[in-house]
Protein backbone atom coordinates (compact mmCIF):
# COMPACT_ATOMS: atom_id res chain seq x y z
CA UNK A 1 0.00 0.00 0.00
CA UNK A 2 1.12 3.19 -1.33
CA UNK A 3 1.80 6.55 0.93
CA UNK A 4 -1.44 8.86 1.75
CA UNK A 5 -2.05 11.26 -0.91
CA UNK A 6 -3.31 14.65 0.44
CA UNK A 7 -4.00 17.61 -1.72
CA UNK A 8 -2.87 21.11 -0.23
CA UNK A 9 -4.36 24.51 -1.94
CA UNK A 10 -1.64 27.44 -1.82
CA UNK A 11 -2.55 30.80 -1.97
CA UNK A 12 -0.20 33.74 -2.88
CA UNK A 13 0.56 36.33 -5.16
CA UNK A 14 1.50 33.62 -8.07
CA UNK A 15 1.51 34.05 -11.56
CA UNK A 16 1.84 37.85 -11.58
CA UNK A 17 5.65 37.31 -13.09
CA UNK A 18 7.27 38.26 -9.90
CA UNK A 19 10.41 36.82 -9.29
CA UNK A 20 10.20 37.38 -5.84
CA UNK A 21 6.61 35.83 -5.05
CA UNK A 22 7.50 33.08 -8.09
CA UNK A 23 10.59 32.03 -5.75
CA UNK A 24 8.23 32.17 -2.71
CA UNK A 25 5.88 29.81 -4.60
CA UNK A 26 9.13 27.00 -5.53
CA UNK A 27 10.32 27.15 -1.97
CA UNK A 28 6.97 25.74 -0.80
CA UNK A 29 6.55 23.42 -3.10
CA UNK A 30 9.85 21.72 -2.70
CA UNK A 31 9.82 22.02 0.96
CA UNK A 32 5.99 20.44 0.83
CA UNK A 33 7.52 17.15 -1.54
CA UNK A 34 11.06 16.92 0.58
CA UNK A 35 8.67 16.81 4.19
CA UNK A 36 6.06 14.80 2.10
CA UNK A 37 8.93 12.10 1.50
CA UNK A 38 10.50 12.37 4.84
CA UNK A 39 6.74 11.84 6.74
CA UNK A 40 5.84 9.15 3.99
CA UNK A 41 3.16 11.74 2.92
CA UNK A 42 2.30 12.47 -0.76
CA UNK A 43 1.42 15.72 -0.80
CA UNK A 44 -0.14 17.29 -3.99
CA UNK A 45 -0.18 20.71 -4.62
CA UNK A 46 -3.00 23.04 -6.27
CA UNK A 47 -1.80 26.47 -7.06
CA UNK A 48 -4.16 29.60 -7.16
CA UNK A 49 -2.65 31.58 -9.55
CA UNK A 50 -3.43 34.27 -12.16
CA UNK A 51 -1.76 32.63 -14.95
CA UNK A 52 -2.62 28.50 -14.02
CA UNK A 53 -1.76 27.39 -17.45
CA UNK A 54 1.87 28.81 -16.76
CA UNK A 55 1.68 28.49 -13.42
CA UNK A 56 1.20 24.69 -14.19
CA UNK A 57 4.25 24.24 -17.25
CA UNK A 58 6.83 25.77 -14.26
CA UNK A 59 6.35 24.00 -11.04
CA UNK A 60 4.64 20.63 -12.59
CA UNK A 61 1.42 21.17 -10.51
CA UNK A 62 -2.33 21.29 -10.54
CA UNK A 63 -3.19 25.57 -11.03
CA UNK A 64 -6.41 26.74 -10.90
CA UNK A 65 -7.77 30.47 -11.64
CA UNK A 66 -7.72 32.35 -8.56
CA UNK A 67 -10.20 35.21 -9.30
CA UNK A 68 -13.05 32.43 -10.69
CA UNK A 69 -15.12 31.49 -7.75
CA UNK A 70 -16.10 28.67 -9.52
CA UNK A 71 -13.06 27.01 -9.83
CA UNK A 72 -11.63 28.14 -6.48
CA UNK A 73 -14.67 26.67 -4.52
CA UNK A 74 -14.19 23.80 -6.39
CA UNK A 75 -10.48 23.28 -5.57
CA UNK A 76 -11.14 24.17 -1.86
CA UNK A 77 -13.77 21.38 -1.87
CA UNK A 78 -11.48 18.92 -2.89
CA UNK A 79 -8.20 19.64 -1.16
CA UNK A 80 -7.34 18.32 2.77
CA UNK A 81 -6.00 21.79 3.80
CA UNK A 82 -5.32 25.71 2.33
CA UNK A 83 -2.09 27.12 2.74
CA UNK A 84 -1.99 31.19 2.58
CA UNK A 85 1.55 32.37 1.71
CA UNK A 86 4.27 33.61 1.80
CA UNK A 87 5.17 36.99 0.98
CA UNK A 88 3.33 40.37 2.18
CA UNK A 89 -0.29 39.26 0.80
CA UNK A 90 -1.87 40.87 4.11
CA UNK A 91 -1.21 44.45 3.43
CA UNK A 92 -3.27 47.81 2.26
CA UNK A 93 -0.64 49.30 1.02
CA UNK A 94 -1.06 48.06 -2.58
CA UNK A 95 -4.95 48.86 -2.52
CA UNK A 96 -7.80 48.20 -0.52
CA UNK A 97 -9.21 45.18 -2.40
CA UNK A 98 -5.75 42.92 -1.79
CA UNK A 99 -6.60 41.94 2.25
CA UNK A 100 -10.45 40.86 1.42
CA UNK A 101 -8.89 38.94 -1.11
CA UNK A 102 -6.98 36.60 0.81
CA UNK A 103 -8.74 36.66 4.03
CA UNK A 104 -11.94 35.62 1.84
CA UNK A 105 -10.36 32.50 0.25
CA UNK A 106 -8.98 31.37 3.84
CA UNK A 107 -12.61 31.80 4.98
CA UNK A 108 -14.23 30.16 2.21
CA UNK A 109 -11.53 27.20 3.73
CA UNK A 110 -12.95 27.50 6.88
CA UNK A 111 -16.30 27.14 5.71
CA UNK A 112 -15.92 24.37 4.32
CA UNK A 113 -14.04 22.57 7.55
CA UNK A 114 -10.67 22.61 5.74
CA UNK A 115 -7.58 22.98 8.24
CA UNK A 116 -6.09 26.66 7.09
CA UNK A 117 -2.39 27.19 7.80
CA UNK A 118 -0.32 30.71 7.17
CA UNK A 119 3.27 29.92 5.45
CA UNK A 120 5.51 32.51 6.93
CA UNK A 121 3.82 35.55 5.75
CA UNK A 122 5.11 39.25 6.25
CA UNK A 123 2.05 41.06 7.39
CA UNK A 124 1.27 44.94 6.96
CA UNK A 125 1.53 47.59 6.28
CA UNK A 126 -2.54 47.71 7.54
CA UNK A 127 -3.17 51.06 7.43
CA UNK A 128 -6.83 51.17 7.85
CA UNK A 129 -7.76 49.71 11.42
CA UNK A 130 -11.07 48.65 9.71
CA UNK A 131 -9.42 45.02 9.15
CA UNK A 132 -8.10 44.34 12.37
CA UNK A 133 -11.27 42.43 13.59
CA UNK A 134 -11.38 40.48 10.50
CA UNK A 135 -7.67 39.33 10.76
CA UNK A 136 -8.58 38.81 13.90
CA UNK A 137 -11.39 36.49 13.32
CA UNK A 138 -9.75 34.16 10.54
CA UNK A 139 -6.38 33.84 11.80
CA UNK A 140 -7.62 32.44 15.15
CA UNK A 141 -9.28 29.66 13.37
CA UNK A 142 -5.65 28.52 11.59
CA UNK A 143 -4.81 25.25 12.55
CA UNK A 144 -1.66 26.71 12.17
CA UNK A 145 0.24 30.67 11.68
CA UNK A 146 3.99 31.22 11.39
CA UNK A 147 5.24 35.09 10.12
CA UNK A 148 8.77 35.87 8.81
CA UNK A 149 9.85 38.35 11.46
CA UNK A 150 8.53 39.52 15.03
CA UNK A 151 7.00 43.01 13.42
CA UNK A 152 4.47 40.79 11.44
CA UNK A 153 3.85 39.12 15.20
CA UNK A 154 3.59 42.39 16.84
CA UNK A 155 1.43 43.83 14.33
CA UNK A 156 -0.97 40.55 14.70
CA UNK A 157 -0.91 40.56 18.44
CA UNK A 158 -2.59 44.65 18.33
CA UNK A 159 -5.25 42.96 16.87
CA UNK A 160 -5.85 40.34 19.17
CA UNK A 161 -4.81 37.26 16.94
CA UNK A 162 -3.80 34.49 19.89
CA UNK A 163 -0.02 34.96 20.58
CA UNK A 164 0.17 30.49 21.28
CA UNK A 165 0.83 29.28 18.15
CA UNK A 166 2.02 31.89 16.54
CA UNK A 167 5.98 30.66 15.10
CA UNK A 168 8.47 33.82 13.48
CA UNK A 169 10.14 31.60 11.09
CA UNK A 170 12.64 33.39 8.00
CA UNK A 171 11.03 33.49 4.50
CA UNK A 172 10.88 30.53 2.91
CA UNK A 173 13.14 31.33 0.29
CA UNK A 174 15.62 31.07 2.27
CA UNK A 175 15.59 27.31 1.92
CA UNK A 176 15.74 27.42 -1.72
CA UNK A 177 18.65 25.95 -3.06
CA UNK A 178 19.84 26.44 -6.43
CA UNK A 179 19.90 23.58 -9.29
CA UNK A 180 23.18 22.29 -9.96
CA UNK A 181 22.50 22.09 -13.54
CA UNK A 182 21.84 25.66 -13.59
CA UNK A 183 24.31 26.93 -11.64
CA UNK A 184 27.45 24.75 -13.74
CA UNK A 185 25.66 27.32 -17.14
CA UNK A 186 26.15 30.38 -15.17
CA UNK A 187 29.71 30.10 -14.70
CA UNK A 188 31.42 33.28 -15.03
CA UNK A 189 32.67 34.37 -18.65
CA UNK A 190 35.62 36.28 -17.34
CA UNK A 191 37.69 37.38 -14.09
CA UNK A 192 36.08 40.71 -13.46
CA UNK A 193 34.19 40.97 -9.86
CA UNK A 194 30.48 40.57 -10.54
CA UNK A 195 28.15 43.33 -8.93
CA UNK A 196 24.42 42.30 -9.39
CA UNK A 197 21.92 45.00 -8.54
CA UNK A 198 18.35 44.93 -7.86
CA UNK A 199 16.23 48.31 -8.64
CA UNK A 200 12.39 49.45 -8.80
CA UNK A 201 10.71 52.60 -8.95
CA UNK A 202 9.68 53.84 -5.97
CA UNK A 203 10.34 57.43 -5.61
CA UNK A 204 8.73 59.97 -7.99
CA UNK A 205 10.97 62.32 -8.77
CA UNK A 206 14.07 58.65 -9.46
CA UNK A 207 16.33 60.46 -6.92
CA UNK A 208 17.24 56.97 -5.30
CA UNK A 209 18.01 55.57 -8.67
CA UNK A 210 19.66 58.94 -9.95
CA UNK A 211 22.25 58.06 -6.26
CA UNK A 212 22.40 54.74 -6.91
CA UNK A 213 23.78 55.05 -10.82
CA UNK A 214 26.38 57.13 -9.54
CA UNK A 215 27.91 55.42 -6.80
CA UNK A 216 27.80 52.48 -9.54
CA UNK A 217 29.58 54.54 -11.65
CA UNK A 218 31.98 55.43 -9.00
CA UNK A 219 33.13 51.55 -7.81
CA UNK A 220 33.30 51.07 -12.16
CA UNK A 221 35.61 54.06 -12.16
CA UNK A 222 37.82 52.74 -9.15
CA UNK A 223 37.25 48.55 -9.55
CA UNK A 224 37.08 46.39 -13.25
CA UNK A 225 33.87 45.26 -12.48
CA UNK A 226 30.50 43.75 -14.22
CA UNK A 227 27.53 45.43 -13.47
CA UNK A 228 24.52 43.25 -14.01
CA UNK A 229 21.15 44.56 -13.95
CA UNK A 230 18.88 41.80 -12.28
CA UNK A 231 15.31 42.68 -12.98
CA UNK A 232 12.68 41.00 -10.71
CA UNK A 233 9.40 42.26 -11.71
CA UNK A 234 8.67 42.13 -15.00
CA UNK A 235 7.93 44.63 -16.91
CA UNK A 236 8.40 47.28 -14.54
CA UNK A 237 12.28 46.57 -13.08
CA UNK A 238 13.22 46.19 -16.76
CA UNK A 239 12.42 49.99 -17.02
CA UNK A 240 14.22 50.94 -13.92
CA UNK A 241 17.61 48.93 -14.67
CA UNK A 242 17.39 50.39 -17.95
CA UNK A 243 17.18 54.37 -16.26
CA UNK A 244 19.99 53.30 -14.01
CA UNK A 245 22.30 52.05 -16.61
CA UNK A 246 21.39 55.79 -18.53
CA UNK A 247 22.40 57.70 -15.69
CA UNK A 248 25.34 55.61 -15.16
CA UNK A 249 26.68 57.09 -18.65
CA UNK A 250 29.73 55.51 -20.58
CA UNK A 251 31.65 53.67 -18.13
CA UNK A 252 35.92 53.27 -18.30
CA UNK A 253 37.03 50.60 -20.64
CA UNK A 254 37.77 48.36 -17.52
CA UNK A 255 34.20 48.06 -16.69
CA UNK A 256 31.50 47.15 -18.18
CA UNK A 257 27.58 46.67 -17.86
CA UNK A 258 25.04 44.24 -19.08
CA UNK A 259 21.41 42.80 -18.52
CA UNK A 260 19.92 39.48 -17.53
CA UNK A 261 16.42 40.05 -18.87
CA UNK A 262 13.26 37.41 -19.37
CA UNK A 263 14.10 34.96 -16.31
CA UNK A 264 11.29 33.87 -15.64
CA UNK A 265 11.91 30.23 -12.83
CA UNK A 266 12.96 31.51 -9.32
CA UNK A 267 15.94 29.09 -9.46
CA UNK A 268 17.34 30.60 -12.87
CA UNK A 269 17.38 33.68 -11.03
CA UNK A 270 18.78 32.37 -7.91
CA UNK A 271 22.09 31.24 -10.36
CA UNK A 272 22.41 34.12 -11.55
CA UNK A 273 22.65 35.98 -8.08
CA UNK A 274 24.59 33.13 -6.71
CA UNK A 275 27.34 33.83 -9.40
CA UNK A 276 27.72 37.62 -8.43
CA UNK A 277 30.42 38.91 -6.25
CA UNK A 278 28.82 41.32 -4.34
CA UNK A 279 24.49 42.12 -4.47
CA UNK A 280 23.09 45.48 -4.02
CA UNK A 281 19.43 45.21 -4.25
CA UNK A 282 16.08 47.21 -2.98
CA UNK A 283 14.02 43.69 -4.00
CA UNK A 284 13.24 41.73 -0.72
CA UNK A 285 14.14 38.67 -2.57
CA UNK A 286 16.76 40.02 -4.27
CA UNK A 287 18.95 40.19 -0.59
CA UNK A 288 17.58 36.96 0.26
CA UNK A 289 18.84 35.11 -2.69
CA UNK A 290 22.24 36.33 -2.18
CA UNK A 291 22.16 35.52 1.78
CA UNK A 292 21.13 32.04 1.05
CA UNK A 293 24.31 31.83 -1.71
CA UNK A 294 26.40 33.70 0.89
CA UNK A 295 27.02 36.57 -1.38
CA UNK A 296 27.74 39.79 -0.18
CA UNK A 297 25.15 42.26 0.13
CA UNK A 298 23.63 45.46 0.57
CA UNK A 299 20.12 46.63 1.01
CA UNK A 300 18.27 50.02 -0.07
CA UNK A 301 15.33 50.41 2.24
CA UNK A 302 11.96 51.46 0.92
CA UNK A 303 10.17 49.34 3.13
CA UNK A 304 10.32 47.80 6.64
CA UNK A 305 10.73 44.24 5.24
CA UNK A 306 13.98 45.05 3.52
CA UNK A 307 15.12 46.30 7.02
CA UNK A 308 13.70 43.56 9.16
CA UNK A 309 15.46 41.00 6.75
CA UNK A 310 18.77 42.66 7.11
CA UNK A 311 18.73 42.99 10.49
CA UNK A 312 17.93 39.64 11.05
CA UNK A 313 21.64 38.64 9.55
CA UNK A 314 23.21 41.78 12.30
CA UNK A 315 23.15 44.36 8.75
CA UNK A 316 21.39 47.60 8.34
CA UNK A 317 20.35 49.20 5.59
CA UNK A 318 23.24 51.06 2.98
CA UNK A 319 20.44 53.36 1.83
CA UNK A 320 16.83 54.34 1.74
CA UNK A 321 14.56 55.73 -1.26
CA UNK A 322 14.80 58.78 1.60
CA UNK A 323 18.10 59.27 2.48
CA UNK A 324 20.84 58.16 0.45
CA UNK A 325 24.64 58.60 0.48
CA UNK A 326 26.19 58.09 -2.74
CA UNK A 327 29.53 58.03 -1.62
CA UNK A 328 28.83 55.77 1.78
CA UNK A 329 27.22 53.09 -0.74
CA UNK A 330 30.19 53.29 -2.75
CA UNK A 331 32.51 52.74 -0.21
CA UNK A 332 30.92 50.23 1.69
CA UNK A 333 30.41 48.40 -1.80
CA UNK A 334 34.35 48.86 -2.14
CA UNK A 335 34.84 47.15 1.32
CA UNK A 336 32.65 43.85 0.82
CA UNK A 337 34.04 43.37 -3.25
CA UNK A 338 37.56 43.57 -1.23
CA UNK A 339 36.86 41.66 1.84
CA UNK A 340 34.41 38.85 0.53
CA UNK A 341 35.74 36.06 2.52
CA UNK A 342 35.23 38.38 5.88
CA UNK A 343 31.64 39.01 5.16
CA UNK A 344 31.23 35.12 4.27
CA UNK A 345 32.65 33.73 7.25
CA UNK A 346 30.68 36.63 9.69
CA UNK A 347 27.83 35.61 8.28
CA UNK A 348 27.99 32.02 7.73
CA UNK A 349 26.34 30.93 10.96
CA UNK A 350 23.26 33.20 10.83
CA UNK A 351 22.42 32.51 7.18
CA UNK A 352 22.93 28.72 7.89
CA UNK A 353 20.36 29.14 11.05
CA UNK A 354 17.95 30.87 8.57
CA UNK A 355 18.10 28.41 6.19
CA UNK A 356 17.40 25.60 8.54
CA UNK A 357 14.28 27.47 10.26
CA UNK A 358 12.84 28.22 6.89
CA UNK A 359 11.81 24.83 6.85
CA UNK A 360 10.13 24.64 9.65
CA UNK A 361 6.42 25.63 8.10
CA UNK A 362 6.61 22.66 6.01
CA UNK A 363 7.68 20.38 8.63
CA UNK A 364 4.94 21.38 10.71
CA UNK A 365 2.19 21.78 7.90
CA UNK A 366 3.17 18.12 6.87
CA UNK A 367 3.16 16.58 10.16
CA UNK A 368 -0.21 17.89 11.05
CA UNK A 369 -1.90 16.57 7.97
CA UNK A 370 -0.08 13.15 8.33
CA UNK A 371 -1.78 13.16 11.67
CA UNK A 372 -5.14 13.56 10.57
CA UNK A 373 -4.12 10.60 8.10
CA UNK A 374 -2.97 8.71 10.69
CA UNK A 375 -6.41 9.71 12.74
CA UNK A 376 -8.53 8.60 9.87
CA UNK A 377 -7.13 5.01 9.20
CA UNK A 378 -7.32 4.24 13.00
CA UNK A 379 -10.94 5.02 12.54
CA UNK A 380 -11.66 3.52 9.27
CA UNK A 381 -10.53 0.12 11.26
CA UNK A 382 -12.15 0.03 13.92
Amino acid sequence: MGNPVKKLVLSGYYGFGNSGDEAVLQSILLALRAEGERQQVRIEPIVLSIRPKETAAMYGVTAVHRMRLGELVRALRECDGLISGGGSLLQDATGIKTIPYYLAVLKIAQLLRKPTFIYAQGIGPVRRSMFFPFIRHVFNKCAYVSVRDQESADLLATMGVRASGLTVVPDPVMGLDVKESVLRSNTKKNDKPVIGVSVRFWNGDRSELDSLARSLRSIAERRPVVIRMLPFHMPDDVKASRYVIERMGALPDHAEWDMREGIDHPQDMLAEVASCDLLIGMRLHSLIYAASQHVPLLGISYDPKIDQFLNRLGMQAVASTSSFDSEAVTAQGLQLLDHQTDWITEKREAIEQLKQQARLPAQQIVEMVHTKVDRKNVALSR
